[in-house]
């Protein structure tokens, strides 16, 4: 399957961290996810903003395609918006920039696995697919 190839160097790097520098790296990229926030007067063809059972405050998840078909993410997050979900978020605005949309359709939840690591995913459960469904659900929308 097609990944975007800035997501898949992203991959890379925190596949080559041990555990702890990979936790670490996850902090990060949750730091900096306001980063990724709605460029105010943008237009967007999906503005999807909502809380879901499965997280703990309200997700906007904005989407728009580029003149070159490129899809293009940002986002809001409530302030209790877990951590992790703030790091995936992050990575994957970051990864799927510009991408063709069937990339960001053909991405499968494995490369979720991939980047936070089996620790992560076991203790987070299904929780952790959820930037990416949202994300996916998005493009769908337009």
């Amino acid at each position: 399957m097609p990944v975007p190839q800035a997501l898949m160097e992203i991959v890379a790097l925190l596949e080559g961290m041990s555990e702890p520098e990979r936790r670490e790296m996850l902090v990060h990229y949750a730091e900096i996810s306001a980063q990724h926030k709605p460029v105010e007067g943008a237009e967007y063809a999906v503005r999807d903003v909502r809380r879901d059972e499965q997280c703990t405050d309200t997700v906007g998840i904005f989407f728009r395609l580029d003149e070159d078909g490129g899809a293009h993410f940002a986002f809001t997050l409530g302030p209790k918006v877990q951590t992790l979900t703030r790091a995936l978020a992050a990575i994957l605005a970051r990864g799927f920039e510009g991408s063709p949309v069937a990339d960001v359709l053909d991405t499968g939840p494995e490369i979720i696995d991939r980047i936070v690591g089996s620790t992560l995913v076991r203790l987070r459960s299904r929780t952790v697919y959820y930037m990416l469904e949202r994300m996916q659900q998005a493009v769908r929308a337009r």
